[in-house]
């Protein structure tokens, strides 16, 4: 069986991207001694910059290959904000309440709530970049979160394939469809 070491802090991302390496015969791992490391900065203008970063900052500490992701949500009335600032919108302690609640106030009385969740995943293996995969999926914000599933902006992201927001579908459901769905399938399957 393939090992992957993954460097996220997230648990919801760790849990989707295991829940996609089940059917692969791949074991994904949270890089051992990952939250005593220093973070990695995350200071590139895109996504896939960022995910790069964040993978070879963390990949000396792994014995084989190692993946990171970035990943947010971009808001067409918003100019694509919140963008690769997605976790941190609503300050350097972000809370995704708190993130949600800034979301809703500055698209208040906006017409256009048109929006897409992005993902970049980069692969890494010592310091060599193997390969970048990417996903993304369209939707729109609601006024209101609806939903307890899910984590950061899905009970306000809703998903017109599904009917019904990221927060109100099932885990399995969300990432047959979304953006770290597409990004981790392509991964695994190009191994």
């Amino acid at each position: 069986m393939t090992k992957l070491y993954c460097a996220t802090g997230n648990a919801g991302k760790l849990r989707e991207f295991r829940m996609a390496a089940e059917s692969a015969q791949v074991e994904i791992e949270l890089l051992p001694g990952f939250k005593q490391l220093p973070a990695a900065l995350e200071d590139g203008a895109t996504f896939e910059e960022n995910a790069i970063k964040k993978a070879l900052h963390y990949a000396p500490h792994a014995a084989g290959k190692l993946f990171a992701d970035d990943s947010g949500l971009e808001v067409a009335a918003l100019g694509g904000a919140p963008g690769v600032y997605s976790a941190r919108f609503s300050g350097p302690h972000a809370t995704d309440d708190a993130n949600n609640r800034l979301l809703l106030k500055k698209l208040h009385g906006a017409a256009n709530r048109k929006a897409r969740f992005v993902c970049a995943i980069a692969l890494v293996e010592g310091e060599r970049v193997v390969e970048v995969f990417h996903g993304a999926v369209d939707g729109m914000i609601l006024d209101e979160p609806r939903g307890s599933g899910g984590f950061g902006y899905d009970p306000l992201f809703y998903c017109p394939a599904f009917g019904c927001t990221f927060g109100e579908a099932t885990g399995e459901q969300k990432f047959s469809l979304s953006h770290r769905g597409q990004a981790v399938r392509a991964m695994l399957a190009s191994l």
